[in-house]
């Protein structure tokens, strides 16, 4: 299962890239959305997938029952999605003030409105 998530990041992170070098403002934002799912995976199998207890230390035991699941990547994919969904929405709002302003989603043409 890991080899294919393996496989299935490797994808993401490649459409992500190309639709980050395109022309577009619209690419470019699809590909931080992509970008920001591809890792969120990247983590999740780092983590390894364990279909484990609770992390909760039963009463009277020193550690918890093997095999738990570990709660930092959870923690970690959970702060992720929140700042992905931070530079999502100011991206979006950019991008429409820049096509408000200029009439053009191609970077190129943003450029040269600004001399």
């Amino acid at each position: 299962m890991e080899t294919l998530l393996a496989f299935v990041i490797g994808g993401l992170y490649a459409t992500s890239f190309y639709l980050m070098l395109r022309r577009s403002i619209v690419k470019l934002v699809l590909g931080l959305m992509i970008f920001s799912q591809a890792v969120n995976l990247l983590i999740f199998t780092t983590a390894r997938l364990t279909r484990g207890n609770t992390p909760i230390i039963p009463e009277g035991a020193a550690a918890p029952l093997e095999p738990f699941a570990d709660p930092l990547p959870q923690a970690l994919i959970l702060t992720a999605i929140v700042i992905a969904f931070g530079v999502l929405a100011f991206s979006l709002a950019l991008m429409r003030r820049a096509h408000a302003g200029l009439g053009t989603d191609d970077l190129d043409k943003l450029q040269e409105g600004e001399q």
